[in-house]
């Protein structure tokens, strides 16, 4: 199965679980009431139903709004979001509890004090490589 294809079974799905029947005029009329630019015609849903092509980002993102799901999981699935899930949980893991509370100090300075910090930080990882 190709990209078109798991998109156009993902788009269905997401369909029937906001309680749409999967048919080109119920996603061009649903699509183009959320919709503020040129409307979509019957012909591009049917398109997107089909698996014959994928709509462009804006529209994809409307489709997602209106569907109520992650545009990123309607666009690509479930394992693009697992694999962020599972890298955040690494980066999660690696962190203790000090270095925690350190970051989320850090994130809160003012963007002059930040270049500060990151300077001194980057300052003391180079010597402690030349040590």
């Amino acid at each position: 199965m190709n990209a078109k294809q798991e998109f156009s079974e993902r788009l269905k799905t997401a369909m029937l679980e906001a309680g749409y029947e999967p048919r080109p005029s119920v996603l061009e009329r649903g699509f183009n009431t959320c919709y503020y630019g040129n409307p979509v015609t019957v012909q591009a849903a049917y398109r997107w139903l089909r698996g014959l092509s994928i709509p462009e980002q804006d529209k994809l993102q409307v489709l997602a709004d209106w569907l109520k799901i992650d545009p990123h999981i309607l666009r690509f699935g479930g394992q693009i979001s697992r694999k962020i899930a599972e890298q955040k949980k690494r980066w999660d893991a690696a962190i203790s509890g000090a270095e925690r509370e350190v970051l989320e100090t850090f994130i809160t300075l003012p963007a002059e004090q930040k270049k500060v910090a990151r300077a001194v930080i980057l300052a003391l990882a180079k010597a402690g490589e030349a040590e």
